[in-house]
């Protein structure tokens, strides 16, 4: 099974820094992705060490072995994705020609509970929106930002990625590079591209101080803001508002998502919008809009 290599070649962290090589360049995924998958794939090659077993003779007794040893330490979703880590490894060696066939190939990942995402009522949104102070640049940019985000479903790491040149007031769309270096267009609406239009004109200039910059959303110093720095941004505004649900950026993606399906939108179009690359993805909220008409039924039916 094992290729005639030189064994330096073999030892663990060498293939390691091979696999994540291969997933930043070859596959393209992002960077929180290959971040999880690198601490789930340390952790594998741990428990193999721990056990003297080499990554090149491992057999499906072993990963079970692992699997094994992840229940109780670890959630379902968790352990789930660990062995979606050690699948992609196996098979990247496999592709590598240092091993034959995968010893994971037959096994399957554990069911996962479905997770409805916290999704925010029309209201909600509209409190959490009216928040930020636009007299001054910090607040025309927290403006921007959530009616972006809300009216174009981004993910985090698109918002804050972000160029200047990648609006496009006149059109009303935004470009972005999501999963998979995968490119997309968005459409952002009237109101999204008046934060923006104020956020160019009065806020951007007093952050950037003359200094230059292609992002389009900064922090104080002139740089790029972060997806921390925004994760905190929409804690605050969601305080401010009195929303008592747990807030996140990704809140304001399930809110778009599910308030579009609710007002009757097609569901490949959403799956487009939000970058889906498969659309049982999207179809999660269909989940979420039927129990949201449940609870709407139990409400106010005279005989629920």
């Amino acid at each position: 099974m094992i290729s005639h290599r030189n064994p330096s070649e073999n030892h663990p962290d060498l293939l390691l820094d091979q696999f994540i090589n291969h997933l930043t360049v070859e596959r393209g995924l992002a960077d929180n992705t290959i971040e999880s998958y690198s601490r789930d794939l340390i952790r594998f090659l741990q428990f193999l060490k721990s056990k003297k077993i080499s990554p090149l003779r491992v057999t499906q007794d072993h990963i079970m072995d692992y699997m094994g040893s992840l229940e109780g330490v670890l959630s379902v979703r968790s352990a789930a994705r660990n062995l979606s880590a050690v699948k992609i490894f196996f098979r990247f060696l496999v592709s590598d020609g240092k091993i034959k066939s995968s010893p994971a190939r037959l096994l399957e990942s554990p069911k996962l509970p479905q997770r409805l995402p916290v999704v925010l009522t029309h209201h909600e949104v509209e409190r959490l929106l009216s928040q930020p102070d636009v007299s001054n640049p910090r607040g025309h940019r927290d403006k921007a930002m959530l009616e972006l985000l809300y009216a174009t479903g981004l993910r985090v790491s698109e918002l804050v990625g972000l160029k200047v040149s990648d609006i496009n007031l006149e059109a009303g769309y935004v470009r972005t590079i999501g999963k998979g270096s995968k490119e997309r267009m968005v459409p952002m609406g009237e109101k999204a591209m008046k934060a923006l239009k104020d956020y160019l004109s009065d806020g951007r200039t007093g952050l950037l101080k003359k200094r230059r910059c292609p992002n389009l959303f900064l922090n104080p110093r002139g740089q790029s803001i972060t997806r921390q720095g925004f994760w905190k941004i929409i804690k605050k505004y969601g305080m401010l508002a009195g929303i008592s649900k747990e807030i996140t950026p990704h809140s304001l993606r399930h809110s778009f998502a599910s308030h579009l399906l609710e007002g009757g939108a097609d569901l490949r179009a959403v799956q487009v919008m939000l970058g889906h690359a498969d659309i049982s993805s999207t179809q999660i909220y269909t989940h979420v809009t039927r129990e949201r008409l449940k609870q709407i039924h139990e409400k106010y039916h005279p005989r629920p």
